[in-house]
């Protein structure tokens, strides 16, 4: 069996090699590891010092395309180099290489398809206030919309079986973390977490550069993540509660014409009925994107079997 450890990397000289060196290159259970670098267009020599220090293969985007995308492209590459388990690492060595045995076990004993090495934010001392209870709030709401039990949603130490990887697809563009594992839990994928110490990142954070765009960015992730994958209890709570505050209205006139003057109060009936067809309009945007959902997972589907074609033949099952 083979394990592919894939680290997207920008700009991250001062610490990729630190990272690559301590990855462990013999696991029980695994036969060959190997170390892959998606350099994400570096202005610095992270290229260089990845080969220096060990990875097996360096790939170079020539511009930088951003995290989501260097994900893609390193999970894709990996898969073409006969991984059978794929682990994802930061270069920045937030995370303990050294700890990736216990991250693949519960895979090794076939009992989860994805494994998030949950680093209890909670815990975390030196992780910026902004940071801490972002992750905590994200990662409570994006439990909520799944259905999932409050993983850390935000850690990039996470480890896939070789179908869950062929299964995943990152609708965003800027991050992965959170898409991924809502893709993985919408496709039935079973998903476990190991508790794992992370460690201080000195650098400043690219992804969160300010307190107002993290608040900015969450939000937006949140939202289109909820508006994806759970589009009829996103807009069918917003609709009725559009709908419900429509009926007030329509309460209050009927309330003034039967125990008031009997005359006047229009003025409501007119706003209900635009509250309520307002309503009434977003509960059916509900049932739309309910039902292009269920288009996404037959498209999902058959570019799966499509990935795992092209897959089987270059890598043929040994009889």
């Amino acid at each position: 069996m083979k394990l592919v450890v894939i680290i997207p990397a920008y700009n991250e000289e001062a610490t990729i090699a630190d990272v690559i060196t301590e990855v462990p290159r013999k696991i029980d259970g695994i036969s060959v590891v190997e170390v892959l670098v998606l350099d994400d267009g570096s202005q610095d020599t992270t290229p260089l010092v990845s080969r220096k220090s060990g990875a097996d293969y360096v790939i170079s985007h020539k511009k930088n395309k951003g995290l989501a995308q260097t994900f893609r492209d390193a999970i894709d590459a990996a898969l073409l180099h006969g991984a059978d388990i794929i682990v994802n690492t930061d270069a920045d060595n937030h995370y303990d290489q050294s700890k990736i045995p216990m991250l693949i076990q519960p895979i090794l004993e076939s009992r989860a398809d994805v494994v998030i090495g949950s680093r209890k934010v909670s815990e975390l001392s030196d992780m910026r206030w902004v940071n801490k209870y972002g992750n905590i709030i994200g990662s409570f709401l994006t439990a909520k919309i799944a259905g999932l039990p409050s993983f850390d949603v935000s850690t990039g130490f996470r480890a896939y079986t070789k179908d869950a990887a062929l299964r995943l697809f990152v609708y965003s563009n800027h991050t992965y973390t959170h898409t991924t594992l809502l893709s993985a839990h919408d496709q039935r994928l079973i998903i476990t977490e190991v508790p794992l110490k992370a460690r201080k990142v000195t650098r400043p954070s690219r992804l969160i550069p300010s307190v107002p765009h993290f608040i900015w960015h969450a939000g937006t992730v949140i939202v289109r993540n909820i508006v994806l994958f759970r589009p009829l209890r996103f807009f069918g709570f917003l609709g009725a509660a559009i709908f419900v505050f429509g009926f007030f209205f329509v309460a209050r006139f009927l309330y003034f014409y039967f125990f008031a003057n009997g005359s006047g109060h229009i003025q409501s009936l007119v706003l209900a009925g635009v509250l309520m067809i307002i309503g009434f309009q977003t509960i059916v945007m509900g049932l739309l994107g309910s039902s292009i959902g269920w288009s996404r997972r037959v498209m999902e589907e058959i570019l799966y079997r499509i990935r795992k074609d092209e897959l089987e033949k270059k890598f043929p099952k040994q009889e």
